[in-house]
């Protein structure tokens, strides 16, 4: 199915305990093991959640149930196989990356990326692990393609860019990352639903559910989408990132975003409707806009292609004031009309459409 509500919709659904409408909360950190011949299998990854036979859970900072169905959810949502939450977006990407990537490796990021995720690719990489990290131009194919060496594993980019709104080209970069070896990693934080990058050839899917997932500001947390056997190495007892480095989401925390997913089409279709509206309305006015909803955007026509129909082009729109002190004017007028609170992360807008 194209279409990731009808996904959604069609999906195995998880009951509660005694027969609720909603997944059941499983707060314990350890499972009793009935039978003690299984634990060997147990540790070395023969038996597990996903097993047919003999499933069971270990711990909770590996496979947690309330979090373990929460991912099943988001594999529905992004089309892959597996899935699984974890406590931040960062805590996602890095995962992601070190599951792939080993000492002496080298990454190939876009040079416009979420600022933390500069952060770890441009410092915490190299002096922490040994990966290095080349920066791009994401648009520009034959740079990117010129980047890679003969230890490059992991291209990563965004598909709409936090914050400056460039579009990925995503069948091109999947084609050129394959073409060297390489895994796709792509940062969906941005267009939920209206984009699914596995369909376009991403090996591995990120999230921020801190943003458009969550809709509220209130909820710290990530998503990393993949194949099942991507999901083992996130797991693996001996080298797995989530397992060994411990970025474990709360289970109260997926029962709340389990709760959330069902009317997130009707967020995201909002969400775009307004921007749309609210671009569309600034343009006219004379601003200089940066939104891939408008024909003026230089990267409309690609975002146009990856689009799933009904979605829209996203919540994210761009005001170019030309200047930091008629950036800083304008905001601080938004402020007192009420439009907008000014904070760090995504930008709250009230009332305007």
């Amino acid at each position: 199915m194209s279409d990731p509500v009808e996904r959604l919709a069609s999906a195995n659904r998880e009951y509660g305990e005694y027969g609720g409408v909603n997944p059941s909360i499983e707060i314990s950190t350890t499972f009793t093991v009935l039978d003690a011949k299984t634990l060997p299998d147990i540790f070395s990854g023969k038996r597990g959640p996903e097993k047919k036979e003999g499933a069971c859970y270990l711990y909770g900072r590996s496979w947690s149930p309330t979090v373990h169905t929460l991912g099943r959810q988001l594999a529905v949502l992004e089309d892959t196989e597996a899935a699984y939450a974890v406590a931040s977006g960062m805590a996602a990407i890095s995962s992601a990356v070190l599951a792939i990537c080993n000492s002496g490796d080298h990454v190939v990021c876009s040079n416009c990326v979420y600022g933390g995720t500069f952060a770890f690719m441009k410092t915490y990489l190299p002096l922490k692990t040994g990966i290095s990290v080349s920066f791009v131009d994401i648009t520009d194919l034959a740079a990117v393609e010129a980047a890679f060496t003969s230890t490059t594993k992991v291209l990563f980019t965004e598909v709409l860019s936090n914050p400056t709104l460039v579009v990925s080209d995503l069948p091109a970069l999947a084609s050129i990352a394959h073409a060297h070896g390489s895994h796709l990693v792509v940062d969906n934080t941005f267009t939920p639903l209206a984009v699914t990058p596995a369909r376009w050839g991403a090996d591995v899917v990120v999230h921020s559910m801190t943003k458009f997932i969550s809709g509220a500001s209130d909820v710290i947390a990530g998503a990393v989408c993949g194949s099942n056997q991507f999901l083992q190495q996130l797991m693996d007892l001996q080298t797995g990132p989530i397992m060994l480095q411990g970025p474990t989401m709360d289970p109260r925390i997926a029962s709340e975003l389990l709760l959330r997913l069902p009317h997130l089409p009707l967020r995201i279709q909002e969400h775009s409707r307004r921007a749309q509206a609210m671009a569309e309305v600034l343009e006219e006015l004379g601003a200089k806009v940066v939104y891939p909803g408008l024909p003026s955007h230089q990267h409309h026509a690609t975002l146009k292609r990856l689009l799933n129909p009904g979605y829209g082009y996203g919540g994210l729109v761009g005001l170019d004031m030309g200047t930091p002190t008629k950036a800083e004017a304008v905001s601080q007028h938004c402020v007192l009309l009420r439009w907008r609170w000014l904070c760090i992360a995504i930008l709250r807008v009230f009332g305007l459409c």
